[in-house]
């Protein structure tokens, strides 16, 4: 178990243990043809339908409200059919642009510009949120943590997948000294400008903090190897893999992990008309009167424009990233993220 002081408060970069600076940097795909590229044409088709196998294990059977942070391009959306509504969130305008032109006009979607850390929505507006490959991104994962948990209502679902250190082939690459930093340590690894990978103690530690109860966990990818993706068929490796992930709550040795938790404690739940608040000052619920929101609080305006509410503030720092860029090619393929 890690120390309770680790998680939020440090996280190790070039082998210098740090602070977090006050306001995170914001992993940013804008303008990017990550959909197309790392996805369509990446040769990612077994990742893809391991993640799609995974979701329908731990996702309830229905809900009212989904929220799908890291929504991207919407590649994941249309596997949450048994929710009523799903808002995605990501932090790329033209990202959720692209997941609006596959989606389509449905008003079962609606599309939030907004970083993680500062969410712009009423406590306990969700009875349900998932956050797939976008965990890496967080250089506080913890706080990103903390936000969502504030905004589900009590017993809401919380389906969480991030990238795991603790996996085979960074173990034997240790072992063989090909890389210096130890899989077997608490602290987050961060391979290159923001992508962390994390061990999985690490994460169930900040999902308790953060006021989350662990339920299930799965791991996933477990024949993440280029030679058997490209010799072997699909189905096999998807059946393979849909196998092992069942001992996801005896070891996690993989790149992939997911975990369903519920939020636990007793917390305020927004009322039927509440949905959004200000991101700035906190100030809610703001009335929805597009093409613009204004806070009544302090004055910040927030555009609506093609259906997509941009909450995104002036002071966060983006750092444009359409795809992760590492120095070791080895290390990237580790992540795969």
């Amino acid at each position: 178990m890690p120390p309770v002081s680790l998680p939020g408060a440090l996280f190790k970069s070039s082998g210098i243990i740090q602070p977090f600076m006050t306001t995170p940097p914001v992993c940013n795909y804008e303008d990017s043809d990550y959909q197309t590229s790392f996805w369509d044409q990446g040769g990612r088709a077994y990742e893809d339908a391991c993640e799609a196998v995974a979701l329908r294990r731990l996702l309830p059977p229905s809900g009212k409200h989904l929220l799908e942070l890291g929504a991207g391009a919407g590649r994941n959306t249309p596997r949450y059919a048994g929710y009523e509504k799903v808002t995605l969130l990501d932090y790329s305008h033209t990202q959720l642009e692209q997941a609006r032109q596959r989606l389509g006009d449905d008003e079962r979607y609606r599309y939030v510009a907004a970083d993680i850390y500062h969410l712009p929505f009423m406590p306990g507006v969700f009875d349900g949120a998932t956050m797939i490959r976008t965990l890496h991104h967080m250089a506080d994962a913890r706080r990103a943590l903390d936000q969502v948990r504030s905004v589900l209502q009590p017993r809401a679902a919380f389906i969480l997948e991030f990238a795991s250190k603790l996996n085979l082939k960074a173990i034997l690459r240790y072992g063989l000294r090909r890389q210096s930093w130890s899989p077997f340590s608490p602290e987050p690894v961060e391979f290159a400008a923001l992508n962390f990978d994390f061990h999985p103690a690490t994460v169930r530690t900040w999902l308790q903090l953060s006021g989350f109860a662990v339920e299930r966990q799965l791991t996933v990818s477990h024949l993440r190897i280029g030679w058997m993706k490209r010799h072997l068929p699909l189905k096999l490796l998807v059946g393979l893999d849909s196998l092992f992930s069942l001992t996801g709550d005896l070891w996690q040795l993989t790149p992939s992990v997911f975990v369903r938790s519920l939020a636990v404690g007793q917390t305020q739940v927004a009322g039927v008309d509440e949905f959004f608040r200000c991101p700035a000052c906190g100030a809610g619920p703001l009335a929805d009167t597009p093409p613009e929101l204004q806070c009544a609080g302090c004055g910040q305006t927030y555009p609506v424009e093609n259906g997509i509410y941009d909450f995104r503030l002036k002071n966060t720092e983006p750092v444009s990233q359409p795809l992760p860029v590492s120095t070791s090619p080895v290390e990237m393929e580790e992540s795969d993220e």
